[in-house]
Formats: structure tokens, C-alpha cells, sequence
């Protein structure tokens, strides 16, 4: 007994240390281990299977939108990169440079991709010529480089995994609302998929990304109340163009620029995933991203007929459309149910002699760890209905979590109290000042997360929280990771 509870007692609790939690999560849950590579990560089988399963959903929302998917190097020539000014100001503390090839200096050191705006611009430079070579729809899967000094599995290492998409159009208006579009997957893709609930906003201009003319954003809240940007689309306008030159010919034979949009998601979502769902059992997966949605466990296995009925209902299941497998080790039924929860497999099959017998199954919740008896004619639709009901539970218990734990201020001391004491998102109106922005940040940590697009304009008569003049936005403001 004392070994089948060992699985579970090597986590800490998330109400004693948080932080602590979460590096226990993904080290017992197999999602990552450390490296000789300071600051990376190795992404385990299981956590990369739950990144597939990210990068197939995502890419399926793409395509439906018209995206085609391309690869580009990995290098950027210094000289490339510093042809967009405030561009490569914001990235410089972060990049990574390559200064020999073999033993030989390099004529011009080159970055490893923080991000591949300026080369997708050198690209759409030479490609585009005309009003029929747009618009351009490009994503690309890959890995980039940022030398964090402070790192954390999933949510901040040097190297990690996403997909960057970049778009050229004819128009501004193309340009906006290619940018719109993208955020709006993105938000799809969270609360559908992830049962992650998003608020839909834009960044302020302090915290937009560099070089970009506006910065949407979707921002979730996580267990302890900290916010996460979880996905981010940026309007470029022209700036890009101009400074790489990226010119079409209009259907009035006058020389035009591009309007650009670049949009990412990363591997931090896993983290995500984590901090939202969660418990001290390990992780909670939403069914429609967990790679095992079932695991069917035979109870006291070596008595005849059990396994065999046990892979029986496997295959059901997996006839059925249900990414299930079967637990056939030679490990303890308590050791098995513990495994499975904290790799939060959304539900277990249990099935011994007694259930052959009754011809009956034990599904069990991994949510709720409800248990419902089925008779093994209905089992797997009854599995369909119940990972249908967790994924929608899920997401209304995140909701309700954020709605309980977003709050509102009218004036500074409310608003320092609340940040101070309520983790969580505080709404208050801002008069646009990045000097308030700043101030904000310094007494309290927090930070403006988005204005949100529904809402966003301050009500007649708001004044700033921070300055007390006239206010123009609503705005969440939070601590973040």
C-alpha cells in the first residue's frame, strides 16, 4: 500500500507552493526532463504527443482559413535582422549569435530565429511582384531560440517549439482582418479544444510586439491567478515592407507596399494546460487533447477471461473513434489508477471477473472520479457521452475559477489592495498614459494583459485608476508568467 501511494505523495501540494507543483506535475507525468543544455528541455514522448495533438488541430483550423505551410532557415544574417529598427531592438537581449562556421569566423555573425518576420520579409520581398502574387498565406512549424535568463518547463526555456504565421495582403483592411481571424482560432482553438477560457483583447502600445503597428492577444488565468498570454496576432501595417521594400503592382499599374500580419501559439499551451486543470492528483487533461482519452485497467488479470475481455474492449473503443489503450503490466490495480491519474487520462474502463459476470464495466471520471456503471453493450457510447461531458465541464469550471477571480477598481488603494491581496485579473480604466502603465507595474508587479474587444472603451465619466484624469480604456490588468 505504502508503494502505491508514493506516486502521488511525490507532489506538493498546489496550495503550498505552487510553483513547486507544477515542476512535480511535469516530471511524475513524464512530460519533460532536464538536459545537459542549460535552460532546454527534453519533451518527453507523452508531453510531445500532447503537442502533436496541438499542432494537428491547429493546423486543420489553418488550412481551413487558406494557409499553406512553408520552412525557412534558421539563420538570420545580422544585417537582415537590423533592417527593421524597433525590431530588433526588442529582441536584442535575447538573441543568440553564431560566429564560426566550423573553425573559420564567419564574414557576418548570424542569429539563431527568435522569430522569422525579417526573413519571411526577404522572402515575400523576391516572390511578390504583382496584385496576383497576393495575398501571401504562409505559417510554418519550427523551433525558435530566445536566451531566457530564468527558465521553466513549457512556459519559458531558450529553445521551444511553435508555429509562426505570416501574411502579406494588398490592403490594411486585408492586413486587419487576417489579423482578427487568426486571433479568433486561436480563441476557438482554447476554449474548444483545451477548455481553456480566453478573454480577446488588444495590447497596450507598451506591451505590443516590436516593430508591430497593433498586438491582439488572448489572455487565460491560471489556478493560482496568474495570467498567461496564450496566443498573440499582430497587425505589421506596412512598416515591414517599407523597410525591406516589399512592393506589388495594383490592378492601376502604380507601385503599392504590402500590408503584413504575423500570428503565433507556442508549446507553452502544455503549461497552460497544467495550471488551468490541474489538481494535486497530477494533470487533468481535456478530452479532446489527451492522447490516451481511455485506459481500460483488468482488475485481478491473471483469473481467466479477464484480459482477454479486456482487450476486447479495447478494441470497441478504439472502433468507436476513441484514442484508448490497455494497462496490461504487471503492476497493482491502486499503482495503475494512480499512473492514470496523474497523466490525466480523462476516464478509465475497470473490469474483473465480477463485471464479466454482470456483463458490466466501471467507467471512472478523472475529473470528478465519479464512477458509472455500464453494461459492456453500451460502453463505448456511453464513453463518447461522458469525454463529451468532461470536456464540457472542464471548461465551465475554469470559467467559473476566472469569473470568481476577476475583479474591479475605481481608485489606486482598491486597486494596489485587490492586486496585492485577490490573485487574479483586475478591471480598471486607464487614460492611455504609458506613464501610468509604468507606474502600475512598479508599485504592484502587475501589468496591462489586454483591452478587451468587447468593453474595452471606458464608460462617460470613468476616470484612471492610477492618475485620476479622464479614462479612455477598460483594461485587465494582472501579474503574469
Amino acid at each position: 500500500m505504502a508503494k502505491e501511494k508514493k506516486l502521488v505523495e511525490a507532489i506538493t501540494s498546489m496550495e503550498e507552493d505552487f510553483a513547486q507543483w507544477y515542476t512535480d506535475v511535469v516530471k511524475k507525468a513524464e512530460l519533460t526532463d532536464y538536459t545537459s543544455v542549460k535552460g532546454c528541455m527534453v519533451i518527453k514522448p507523452y508531453g510531445y504527443a500532447i503537442w502533436e495533438n496541438i499542432q494537428h488541430e491547429l493546423d486543420r483550423r489553418f488550412k481551413e482559413t487558406g494557409v499553406e505551410n512553408v520552412y525557412l532557415p534558421m539563420f538570420i544574417p545580422e544585417s537582415l535582422l537590423q533592417k527593421e529598427k524597433d525590431h530588433v531592438e526588442g529582441f536584442a537581449p535575447e538573441v543568440a549569435w553564431v560566429t564560426h562556421g566550423g573553425l573559420e569566423p564567419l564574414q557576418e555573425r548570424m542569429c539563431v530565429r527568435p522569430t522569422s518576420e525579417t526573413l519571411f520579409c526577404d522572402f515575400y520581398a523576391k516572390e511578390i511582384h504583382s496584385h496576383r502574387d497576393l495575398p501571401k498565406v504562409y505559417n510554418q512549424w519550427c523551433s525558435v531560440v530566445r536566451w531566457e535568463k530564468t527558465t521553466r518547463p513549457f512556459l519559458r526555456s531558450r529553445e521551444f517549439l511553435w508555429q509562426e504565421g505570416h501574411t502579406a495582403h494588398a490592403t490594411a483592411e486585408e492586413a486587419e482582418a487576417r489579423t482578427i481571424q487568426m486571433l479568433n482560432v486561436y480563441a476557438d482553438f482554447c476554449e474548444q479544444v483545451l477548455a481553456i477560457p480566453v478573454i480577446k483583447g488588444r495590447k497596450t502600445d507598451k506591451e505590443k510586439f516590436a516593430g508591430a503597428e497593433a498586438t491582439y492577444t488572448i489572455e487565460s488565468l491560471m489556478h493560482d491567478g496568474k495570467a498567461l498570454q496564450s496566443g498573440t496576432s499582430h497587425n505589421f501595417g506596412d512598416g515591414f515592407a517599407k523597410a525591406f521594400g516589399i512592393q506589388y503592382t495594383d490592378k492601376d499599374n502604380t507601385l503599392k507596399y504590402v500590408h503584413q500580419t504575423s500570428w503565433g501559439m507556442t508549446t507553452r499551451m502544455i503549461g497552460a494546460i497544467i495550471m488551468v486543470h490541474g489538481d494535486d492528483s497530477g494533470l487533468k487533461l481535456p478530452p479532446r487533447i489527451a492522447p490516451v482519452q481511455v485506459m481500460v485497467i483488468p482488475i485481478q488479470q491473471r483469473k481467466e477471461g479477464v484480459l482477454e475481455k479486456s482487450e476486447e474492449l479495447l478494441a470497441v473503443l478504439k472502433e468507436a473513434g476513441i484514442r484508448a489503450k490497455l494497462d496490461d503490466s504487471d503492476k497493482s490495480p491502486g499503482w495503475k489508477f494512480s499512473e492514470q491519474e496523474m497523466r490525466g487520462i480523462p476516464l478509465r474502463v475497470e473490469i474483473g471477473p465480477k463485471d464479466i459476470e454482470n456483463n458490466q464495466a466501471v467507467l471512472v471520471r478523472r475529473d470528478t472520479r465519479e464512477k458509472v456503471v455500464v453494461s459492456l453493450e453500451n460502453l463505448a457510447a456511453k464513453a463518447n457521452e461522458l469525454l463529451d461531458a468532461i470536456q464540457q465541464d472542464m471548461f465551465d469550471r475554469a470559467l467559473a475559477h476566472r469569473e470568481a477571480h476577476t475583479y474591479e477598481a475605481s481608485d489606486y488603494e482598491t486597486f494596489k489592495q485587490t492586486i496585492d491581496e485577490k490573485p487574479g485579473f483586475v478591471k480598471a480604466p486607464w487614460c492611455g498614459c504609458q506613464e501610468c502603465e509604468d507606474k502600475i507595474k512598479e508599485d504592484t508587479t502587475a501589468t496591462s494583459r489586454c483591452i478587451p474587444l468587447v468593453g474595452g472603451e471606458a464608460v462617460e465619466g470613468a476616470t484612471c485608476v492610477c492618475c485620476g484624469k479622464p479614462a479612455k480604456k477598460l483594461v485587465y490588468w494582472g501579474k503574469a508568467y
